[in-house]
């Protein structure tokens, strides 16, 4: 049980990490006239899309934009348009306002909309890639970087990846159905464990427990850290120099197997992968905590552009519409969620992280029977199905919608009292 309380933990850190970042590029688009150049270009089609529906002249979006085998597809509405701003939006208050990454709400919102899970994922890991390239904040936020775990992780992770999309495509051929299946399992799985434990969490807080606490105390090497690194196969890397005197030693084999496993969790759910990098990295492998923030956001970038691109978007996963309305609503959510954080008692954010990670859950969970019943797996009702799959997504709507009202509400009451700390 302290294993998987440890390994919670640290997946908190990891998406910590990720919120940090996500607020830091956030930043620089709105501040640099040049990066809002950039955005206003990356929106350009989709101006021209709505003022060719406006006009009445065809669906929208030039045909290299649009269709099944486009190399991002688009299937351009206003109402698509906007709904993805809201996904967007609400995003990036999770993120900011609870300091931890808002990204596991995305797939299943649109999923939860109608998108094919292939589609949301593939467009998903496309609106990361997008945000970093805009942000380009890496030359900071890499100053504690291993060169030479970075390197051999993503070759491990571009595997990873590769075999993820390869798995997601295959299925979407074989039957949409279990594809969307798959994806949702996946989904239960990884919110379930989070939920539980973030719940767990809270609970203990508010009854004074001590709560969230970093095990790793980002020097100390782990028992499991420990026992890697004495294996002894070459090639050996030596990392961690500014933290231990003549560095730390661990053999490439595992930290290309640790990628392989990144990749593949990022090609499949979208998310970047970064909720994965800091169990494994500080836990399993004895990397200090600061080295693992320079990777985890080298490989966030790398693989999430490469996956994007390579896995989904050269096939017609990418929803290049949704993409960018995200994109819009997370950079405007991540800066009101990230000031609201100054006028609101921690506790309470904490109770918003596991109340979050719980809609995502029920909301997967109540779609599974729908699916199951689709493939014939189970034997209830269609109709049943449906009904069930309405609740899951009518309480995630509610609880998410509700959270961005509060958080909005929060931050219109208080504004004064913002603008004074600001300056």
């Amino acid at each position: 049980m302290s294993f998987f309380k440890d390994f919670y933990n640290l997946m908190v850190q990891g998406s910590q990490a990720h919120a940090r970042w996500e607020l830091e590029m956030s930043t620089n688009i709105l501040k640099s006239r040049k990066r809002k150049g950039v955005l206003l270009l990356m929106l350009l089609p989709i101006l021209i899309g709505g003022i060719a529906i406006a006009a009445g002249d065809g669906p929208g979006l030039p045909n290299a934009l649009g269709g099944k085998s486009a190399y991002m597809p688009s299937h351009y509405t206003n109402l698509i348009f906007f709904a993805s701003i809201f996904v967007g939006l609400c995003a990036g208050l999770i993120t900011g306002c609870i300091g931890a990454g808002g990204g596991f709400i995305i797939a299943p919102a649109l999923m939860s909309a109608g998108v094919k899970g292939i589609l949301a994922v593939g467009t998903d890991l496309f609106h990361i890639f997008a945000k970093a390239i805009m942000g380009s904040v890496l030359h900071r936020k890499l100053g504690n970087i291993s060169v030479s775990l970075a390197v051999t992780f993503l070759i491990g992770s571009i595997v990873g990846a590769t075999l993820g999309g390869m798995l997601n495509r295959y299925l979407y051929d074989l039957n949409p159905v279990l594809s969307d299946l798959f994806i949702t399992s996946v989904y239960v799985f990884i919110l379930g464990f989070l939920s539980f434990y973030a719940l767990n969490d809270y609970f203990k807080a508010r009854k004074g427990e001590a709560a969230g606490k970093n095990v790793s105390g980002g020097e100390a090497i782990p028992p499991m850290g420990k026992r890697v690194q004495s294996v002894n196969i070459p090639p050996m890397l030596t990392f961690d120099e500014n933290v231990t005197p003549g560095g730390r030693k661990i053999s490439a084999l595992f930290l290309v197997l640790s990628g392989l496993l990144v990749g593949l969790a990022a090609a499949i759910m979208g998310v970047g992968g970064g909720f994965l990098t800091f169990p494994i990295f500080v836990y399993g492998l004895g990397v200090s905590s600061m080295t693992t923030v320079g990777t985890d956001i080298f490989q966030i970038v790398f693989t999430a552009g490469y996956a994007a691109l390579s896995q989904y978007a050269l096939h017609g996963f990418v929803f290049y519409t949704l993409a960018m309305g995200m994109l819009l609503g997370s950079l405007i959510g991540v800066q009101v969620g990230s000031l609201v954080t100054k006028v609101v008692p921690g506790i309470m954010i904490r109770g918003f992280f596991a109340l979050a990670v719980s809609a995502g859950f029920i909301n997967r969970f109540f779609a599974l029977p729908e699916k199951l019943q689709g493939l014939g797996y189970i034997n209830i009702s269609k109709q049943l199905g449906e009904i069930l799959g309405m609740v899951g997504n009518t309480l995630f709507f509610l609880v998410i919608g509700a959270f961005a009202v509060w958080v909005f509400y929060a931050f219109f009451s208080n504004i004064s009292k913002l603008k004074v700390e600001n300056h």
